[in-house]
């Protein structure tokens, strides 16, 4: 710890850019970590609600309840179907398509490009530090005038430099592989979401017309009665004289 305080205030000019980028990285992911919190949809609560909704109150209802939800699957890709769903099925098809690469998939990609570059940018300001740090070494020994035991102690504290430069990015590296691939599988609950949305519109009775297919009797509500015959009269034989 007494050589690492003594890089901090020594080599300040490295360590200061670090802890920077150290505090903007852990404040990013913890971003990340909040809107992917925010973005989960417990299908199987979800979807009987849904569909009861949906059979209740028709399209026009079921659009209204996924707009009021705060997570992504209903208010983005449920809200693009059923917008799309008067134009039948096909249409719903593309409109989710759509969305899902065009809007949700980059909304989940938000902060990832910084994550991954603070984490490189970090490992390569860590290892000019110690590259700066040594040629000021190799300096003083070309000189002559320092002490072994001095410059064993600077080349030690020029390390530090690499030593921060990778605690920083391990974690960051290994936090955006953990997020692409909760990427990935979100995207395929998407998928499977739009999928189960196609099959409860498609399976949606479609009110019929009033008096289509019924008869004219039923429909007007009067009973046609047959009219009475009017009696012939019998005719007589006329007799010849």
């Amino acid at each position: 710890m007494e050589a690492f305080f003594e890089f901090v205030t020594r080599h300040w000019y490295f360590a200061v850019p670090m802890f920077l980028m150290s505090l903007a990285a852990v404040t990013l992911v913890i971003w990340r970590i909040m809107l992917n919190i925010n973005a989960k949809t417990d299908l199987n609560e979800f979807l009987p609600q849904f569909q009861q909704r949906l059979e209740r109150e028709g399209p026009a209802g079921a659009l209204n309840f996924c707009r009021a939800r705060p997570d992504y699957i209903p208010r983005r890709l449920f809200v693009a179907g059923l917008e799309s769903s008067k134009q039948g099925l096909a249409a719903m098809r593309r409109s989710m398509a759509s969305v899902i690469e065009l809007e949700i998939v980059p909304d989940l990609n938000f902060l990832l490009a910084p994550i991954l570059a603070i984490a490189k940018i970090a490992t390569m300001v860590g290892l000019l530090g110690t590259v700066v740090s040594m040629i000021f070494v190799f300096n003083e020994m070309g000189k002559g005038s320092a002490k072994p035991e001095d410059q064993g102690r600077d080349i030690g504290l020029a390390l530090f430099a690499t030593a921060l430069g990778l605690m920083t990015a391990i974690p960051l590296v290994f936090s955006h592989v953990l997020f692409k691939a909760w990427i990935a599988r979100f995207e395929v609950r998407m998928k499977s979401a739009a999928q189960k949305l196609l099959v409860l519109i498609q399976a949606k009775p479609v009110p019929k017309a009033a008096g289509v297919g019924q008869p004219a009797a039923q429909s007007t509500g009067v009973t046609a009665t047959p009219a009475t015959a009017s009696p012939v009269p019998e005719v007589q034989p006329v007799k010849v004289g």
